[in-house]
């Protein structure tokens, strides 16, 4: 028997959904604070050229998993918007319902499987 996106069910993802986009703000934060360019210092610093590489390294490494961070953010915030629209549990792009196993797994899910499928291709 298939489950129904109860109105139970909803919530507890929804709490997730709050629970998961705090996580993300933090460790948002947290890399952003640990970004090289932004210390102060960097300006300053006269430092060999090894280090200025190892800066920039760590500053596009850092970039990257923000960039990554705030694509989920705002995944998550999407479907926060969408529960309180009463839209969640919709595929994007075919807007049939989303399996509930796949919405408890990912719960910021936009599309079903088959159209996952698709859009990977």
């Amino acid at each position: 028997m298939a489950k129904t996106l109860s109105k139970k069910l909803q919530e507890e993802i929804h709490q997730r959904l709050i629970k998961e986009k705090e996580k993300l703000q933090r460790n948002i934060e947290e890399l952003k604070d640990d970004d090289p360019f932004l210390d102060p210092d960097h300006v300053n610093d006269n430092a060999a050229i090894d280090t200025d590489v190892r800066e920039q390294m760590g500053h596009d490494t850092i970039e990257a998993q923000v960039s990554s961070l705030v694509r989920r953010l705002n995944w998550v915030d999407a479907a926060i918007a969408k529960i309180y629209k009463k839209e969640y549990g919709f595929c994007e792009n075919c807007g049939r319902k989303i399996d509930i196993d796949r919405l408890e797994l990912i719960p910021e899910v936009r599309y079903c499987i088959d159209c996952e499928k698709k859009l990977v291709k």
